[in-house]
């Protein structure tokens, strides 16, 4: 029994020296199983599975180029330019985004037609942004295989290699972030939609209209993400304290034109 403890405790600290890695936005070391290549293979399998269930993309060519013009903007200056990011609209009612691994991200329709302006929809954008730069989920995946490795199968091979794309994808359906994860996406978001050109007020103003939604429908977004109302306030305060100003691009007009007309509303 001590020597199968042995081997088990030689298990997880060889996780613990194999799968440190810096994070990128923060610039400190963490355990993280999943390696960016895995992360891309699985935003590739779940993303087909994600159109599958919530509905086709967009097929509107101007809308979709749009969307993904807007997200580019914000993923170029992110901190991590390279991973090739993807946005689409997804032709859903309910009012969301999200974000898979590998730098996937949607927005659904429903969340399009209560949005107002070009720096509104950047503002959401962004944030699902952050929460891939800061590699959120794959934090979440090791959160998750640490529990079942350490505690469940004694005396078995574990290693990142052994971690499975089918097996992960499974999880990612019941995810969640922690209170701490989403402060740090809407704080990041906030930086990158300033430093994309647009006026952080577009946060505010997207937060404060989901606010209002809230009174009147089921807003899918709170399932996943904490109430906008509890975040106004800490928003307001990182930009008095970066000193960002009022200007930058809202784009109501552009947003009407490529957005809300497209979608009849």
């Amino acid at each position: 029994m001590k020597t199968l403890r042995l081997l088990l405790i030689a298990s997880v600290l060889g996780l613990l020296c194999t799968g440190c890695s810096v994070n990128p936005v923060t610039g400190e070391n963490q355990l993280i199983l999943v390696s960016p290549e895995q992360e891309k293979q699985m935003g590739e399998e779940y993303s087909k599975q994600v159109e599958k269930e919530l509905g086709q993309s967009v097929k509107d060519t101007q809308l979709q180029n749009y969307i993904n013009s807007v997200g580019q903007k914000i993923a170029r200056i992110s901190h991590l330019p390279e991973v090739g990011f993807s946005y689409k609209a997804i032709d859903h009612n309910s009012v969301n985004a999200f974000a898979l691994p590998g730098g996937y991200i949607y927005i659904t329709t429903g969340l399009l037609k209560v949005l107002n302006t070009e720096s509104q929809l950047a503002a959401i954008l962004a944030h699902e942004t952050a929460h891939v730069t800061a590699r959120h989920i794959a934090q979440q995946m090791t959160r998750d295989y640490l529990i079942g490795i350490g505690f469940s199968v004694a005396g078995s091979q574990v290693s990142s290699g052994a971690i499975r794309v089918a097996d992960i994808v499974r999880q990612l359906e019941s995810m969640s972030f922690s209170r701490s994860e989403e402060k740090q996406a809407d704080e990041v978001g906030l930086d990158y939609l300033v430093k994309a050109g647009y006026t952080p007020y577009g946060m505010i103003e997207a937060m404060e209209t989901l606010q209002r939604q809230s009174g009147s429908r089921t807003i899918e977004f709170f399932s996943t993400h904490p109430n906008p109302e509890n975040r106004i306030g800490y928003l307001q305060e990182r930009i008095y304290n970066k000193g960002y100003r009022a200007e930058g691009i809202r784009g109501q007009q552009e947003y009407s034109a490529n957005v809300l007309n497209r979608l009849g509303k």
